[in-house]
């Protein structure tokens, strides 16, 4: 089968031809029906050796939709043919953040040679087939798309874990500021609509995904730029927001978020941008609680899932044929996409 593998570090992945894999002891064999390009499958790439604690090859794709193709021996609760979302972060199973579910904060995976999940240090989803530990991992689709649904188990799954760890500040009369309507900011979005009675600002570089912002609910939206800052708290009626969410994490954003934070106010960075931020007494506001958000649990993706399905939740997506994968990964790279890229085999 063809396979998008990240073969050395700091170089481009390559498709390249690989046997399907069989599933052993409690495992399955899923059909891929659509893998998400991700902005963290770009920076994984860039990354030198030593800065993951897994090496290389191993095939991208961590975002994943598919149907059950082969059940390995005593693996159940499934059938062939069964329509599924993958989930990510495939943790120790025993810690105690992955007996709980919270697999994405699993205490074991910075441990030497210890992979993130599928797409990340194990063979990921860019491929025909994908080979997952457990059934445990697999949330049933029943009547969606896999190719549309791929991304709810990032793109989704990641804005909803920072919006629910967040909801105590969304009362009524709150207001939430989207920074970056991308792939994960325009489901953002679309999740502060359906679980809380907040107020939705959207920012961003391009007029156009400010656009779909709009088209999917925000009540305000504003330029990134010098008089962002401003221009948000114009529109919420010269009042800071309670809730600051930043997609993209690089220092003009996080001096955004940090102008906008208010006294009892949360900030929570999700875009891996490498930026960073001056801190300390004075530099930020009072009180203000700032959180690194990672991923999302398990039972969030059942969540996340049920929301799809009661159509409260729907990712904006550009399929691709899987031999022109490098050609997602570019559009995503270029800042060409509204929504997110998903490969279809």
């Amino acid at each position: 089968m063809k396979a998008y593998r990240l073969l050395e570090w700091q170089q481009p992945a390559r498709l390249v031809e690989v046997p399907v894999p069989k599933p052993g002891a409690g495992e399955v064999l899923v059909r891929i029906g659509g893998a998400g390009a991700c902005h963290s499958d770009i920076s994984v790439m860039e990354w030198p050796k030593g800065a993951l604690p897994f090496d290389v090859p191993f095939t991208l794709g961590h975002e994943n939709a598919g149907w059950v193709e082969k059940l390995g021996p005593g693996a159940m609760g499934f059938a062939d043919g069964d329509p599924v979302a993958v989930y990510g972060p495939w943790g120790c199973g025993t810690c105690a953040a992955c007996i709980r579910g919270l697999d994405n904060l699993c205490e074991r995976w910075r441990e030497p040679n210890r992979p993130r999940g599928g797409g990340l240090g194990r063979d990921g989803g860019m491929a025909e087939f994908m080979l997952v530990p457990s059934t445990r991992f697999l949330v049933p689709l029943r009547d969606l798309d896999p190719a549309a649904a791929a991304p709810l188990s990032d793109a989704g799954l990641t804005p909803y874990h920072a919006i629910a760890t967040s909801l105590p500040y969304l009362a009524p009369g709150s207001t939430a500021v989207v920074i970056g309507v991308g792939g994960l900011g325009h489901l953002a979005v679309q999740i502060l609509k359906a679980v809380s009675a907040a107020r939705v600002i959207a920012v961003d570089i391009a007029p156009e995904r400010l656009e779909l912002a709009r088209r999917l609910g925000a009540d305000a939206t504003a330029i990134s730029g010098p008089e962002a800052a401003r221009e948000v708290i114009e529109a919420n009626g010269g009042r800071k927001p309670e809730l600051v969410l930043d997609f993209v994490g690089n220092d003009a954003t996080l001096a955004l978020a940090r102008r906008l934070a208010k006294m009892r106010g949360r900030v929570v960075v999700v875009g891996i941008a490498a930026g960073s931020l001056d801190w300390g007494f004075g530099k930020v506001a009072q009180e203000s609680e700032w959180m690194i958000s990672s991923w999302g649990s398990l039972p969030e993706l059942h969540d996340v899932i049920a929301l799809a399905e009661r159509g409260l939740l729907k990712p904006e997506v550009t399929t691709f044929p899987l031999a022109r994968v490098e050609d997602a990964y570019q559009a995503l790279h270029d800042g060409k996409l509204g929504g997110r890229a998903v490969v279809v085999p």
